[in-house]
């Protein structure tokens, strides 16, 4: 047995470190945490100063039970858990659980999994601190007490099942804000007037200028009379001005830059980029992926310069130390980076090599010169008009860190800088080839992205690096939030043209409303907001989880007691609690839309007991109403009353096929066909509900059923609920909505139903 136990948070992580320590040293993992708040009577003593009631998850119990024996067995117990709030709250329960004594337990930190920043923390242990453990700890109990106060409220008063969260909560608000300020906003049109000069070099060469009005036109009648003017008008060069411009490099990667910065580049959605950040950190090729710091270490900034020197030149060196800037920025931690910063380029997974290498050239960039550019700016003069046309152009005249990386372009080599502007004199004539006036419209905030959420919710103070990605993936989760493409319109624009004495028009298609990626609250979202907001503003109100955030920081810093900060907040939260639970109505987000032009009855659409509905007629002792699901991107408080009648005439019989009818209907997960109680979806942006027919409907039931037939290795006619099939990774055995994995050395077809049940024994003995 070796001498000395290291226990980290996973795999991955205690195969590297395994690396970097000698035979004395046994590394093993806990797998993340090992315990967790018990589910019964909230998991915590309220009475007892908020006292936590851990218990030992039981997927954890026999690793618990191993690593016990082991660190019975060690004479030094390391703890090696992430230097973060989570990671010392991990190793204080791996030393409360385990028994370890206070002198046998040493806990060990660091940024990077190399062998320097390994033997270095072994050389330089610390306690474990109660400070941070305290911090997490305030975190888990002030969600649990907000989690399962107001959960019950939104299951009586809005519908069952529901959930809230006190981060979770917040970003949703920020989605139904910026959803109504985009459903509400008046798109204006205007005219946007572009002229096209000819200009003559020294040369003789004809270099074309483009130059475009200082003002706007709101209607088609001013900018007629503009152009009409321009007929006659002469142009002439009013003024030159050029001067020079620096461009700095970014900062270093954050955690929220990176999520930010990969999902502009690659697409990668936030908790992807974690994913991936996480295999590259375990494996000791990139530092710790949860950091709100910019900070280089002095060691990074050295091996960078060498980087720079060896592959660019003096000329593109200028090292820098950057200060962290977002509020509340807690753990001091590097940005970050490589952790060799000679390797350019890693073997791998494509999305690692990726990643890898924006986190290099980011890192690199950040310690290169500035880049040199020239901007000028043409004013030219209309002779009969007091407006003016201006040209921009500018120069690359240095490339510095752009050579090597341009924050949020794919394109890392494309043209240096922008049009370049021919030599011009003040006074000089110009002579217009063309001017074009077009409609342009006015557009609302864009939507939010996971990446660009993050970014506000930095702003904002609400959230660490840690919380971020769990944030949004729960969100989404709780189905308050879809993450998808919209098709959006095809909007025709007036133009108008000016050229050799004649004015024409023509029209102009322009895509408007297409989006791709972007997060929409659902209707569950918004009333589930609408009625947080009503009823606890103050818990999500911005600036409240901020100072949360803040009050977190103080319990790390020792400056605040944890259980004091959660008494402040929970006794007047139990007591709004209770008041709502007994004075607030039940909240559907009713909406009255008008009533049916053919029976005079009332539709409204509102929140029902499986989710978003609209509703023909009023329950009484004559009539039923009739109920129908409201489609997919379909909200309360958009639909019309003409869509909401559509709504009742599904599901609808399009024919029979195999001699049983097919019919079309929309349902909890969309648009589907059923034939002989067997359900097959309509494809997303190809299928409407209202128009498929029955050839388009039979081409779908066999397009699955071939898939099912592919998907099917083996079946066993004595074993229905046992299936060997074909998966996303590979073949396993189904059996009673399980699945078991089969080992690589077997033939999937080959196996006999003994042997499908000796996997399932073996799998299930594992557990």
């Amino acid at each position: 047995m070796a001498e000395n136990l290291v226990i980290v948070e996973s795999p991955a992580k205690a195969k590297t470190i395994e690396k970097f320590l000698g035979k004395d040293f046994l590394v093993k993992s806990s797998y993340g945490h090992i315990r967790d708040l018990a589910k019964k009577e909230f998991g915590i003593n309220i009475k007892k100063n908020y006292e936590p009631h851990y218990i030992i998850s039981p997927d954890k119990k026999k690793i618990v039970a191993e690593l016990k024996k082991l660190a019975q067995e060690s004479a030094q117990v390391w703890l090696a858990s992430d230097e973060d709030r989570e990671g010392e709250a991990i190793s204080w329960h791996l030393a409360e659980v385990l028994g370890i004594q206070a002198d046998k337990a040493k806990r060990i930190v660091f940024h990077e999994i190399t062998k320097e920043a390994i033997l270095k923390a072994i050389q330089n242990p610390r306690p474990i601190d109660q400070n941070l453990v305290n911090a997490q700890q305030a975190r888990r109990v002030l969600d649990r007490l907000v989690g399962f106060e107001l959960s019950p409220v939104l299951w009586k008063k809005v519908k069952p099942s529901l959930s809230a969260g006190r981060v979770q909560s917040v970003a949703v608000r920020l989605l139904v804000e910026r959803e109504r300020e985009v459903l509400n906003f008046n798109a204006v049109p205007v005219y946007r007037v572009v002229a096209v000069f000819e200009v003559a070099g020294p040369d003789g060469n004809i270099t074309e200028l483009k130059a475009e009005l200082d003002k706007k036109f709101a209607t088609r009648e001013e900018t007629m009379a503009f152009l009409e003017s321009c007929k006659a008008a002469e142009f002439v060069v009013d003024g030159v001005e050029t001067k020079p411009v620096k461009k700095s490099p970014s900062p270093p990667f954050t955690t929220s830059t990176l999520q930010q910065e990969a999902s502009r580049k690659y697409g990668f959605s936030v908790s992807q980029t974690m994913t991936i950040a996480q295999k590259l950190y375990e494996s000791g090729k990139i530092t710790y992926m949860r950091t709100d710091s910019v900070n280089l270490s002095d060691l990074a900034i050295g091996t960078t310069k060498k980087a720079i020197l060896s592959e660019f030149g003096e000329k593109y060196l200028k090292t820098r130390q950057y200060k962290t800037k977002s509020r509340g920025a807690q753990e001091a931690h590097e940005a970050i980076r490589p952790t060799y910063m000679e390797h350019s380029e890693i073997a791998g997974p494509t999305n690692e090599k990726k990643l890898y290498e924006l986190i290099w050239k980011r890192t690199i960039a950040s310690q290169m010169s500035e880049a040199l550019l020239e901007k000028t700016t043409v004013n030219i003069r209309i002779s009969n008009r007091k407006e003016f046309l201006v040209a921009t152009g500018e120069v690359l005249l240095f490339d510095g860190f752009m050579r090597i990386y341009r924050e949020s372009t794919d394109d890392e080599n494309g043209e240096n800088g922008s049009e370049l502007i021919p030599p011009l004199k003040q006074g000089q004539a110009l002579t217009l080839e063309s001017m074009e006036a077009m409609q342009r419209y006015s557009h609302a905030l864009a939507r939010y992205t996971e990446a660009s959420l993050v970014k506000k919710l930095e702003e904002l103070g609400i959230g660490r690096p840690s919380t971020f990605a769990p944030t949004i993936s729960t969100i989404q989760t709780r189905e308050y939030v879809v993450k998808e493409d919209r098709q959006g319109i095809v909007r025709s624009l007036d133009g108008l043209k000016l050229k050799g004495g004649k004015i024409t028009g023509f029209i102009k298609n322009e895509k408007t409303g297409f989006e791709k990626s972007k997060l929409f609250p659902t209707d569950i979202g918004i009333v589930v907001n609408d009625f947080l907001t009503e009823h606890f503003g103050n818990i999500v109100d911005y600036n409240f989880t901020a100072s949360v955030e803040e009050e977190f920081d103080e319990i790390a810093d020792g400056k605040l007691v944890w259980y004091e900060m959660i008494h402040r907040f929970y006794k007047p939260f139990h007591e709004q609690v209770d008041l709502t639970q007994k004075n607030s109505t039940r909240s559907s987000g009713e909406r009255l839309l008008g009533n049916h032009p053919e029976t005079g009855e009332p539709v409204v659409v509102k929140i029902g007991r499986y989710g978003p509905m609209a509703q023909i007629g009023i329950a009484n002792e004559e009539t039923k109403p009739r109920f129908a699901r409201l489609a997919k991107g379909q909200l309360i408080e958009t639909i019309t009353i003409d869509e909401a009648i559509k709504l009742f005439a599904l599901p609808r019989s399009v024919g029979e096929f195999e001699e049983a009818a097919v019919t079309v209907g929309v349902g909890r997960f969309g648009p589907y066909i059923r034939h002989k109680s067997a359900f097959y979806s309509l494809k997303k942006g190809v299928d409407d509900p209202m128009t498929v027919d029955l050839d388009r409907a039979i081409q779908i039931i066999e397009e699955k059923r071939l898939t099912d037939l592919m998907r099917i290795i083996r079946e066993f006619p004595e074993e229905p609920d046992l299936k060997v099939l074909n998966g996303r990774f590979g073949p396993y055995i189904s059996f009673k909505k399980k699945n078991f994995k089969i080992p690589k050395s077997q033939d999937p077809a080959g196996l006999t139903l003994e042997d499908c049940k000796a996997l399932i024994a073996r799998s299930s003995n594992d557990k």
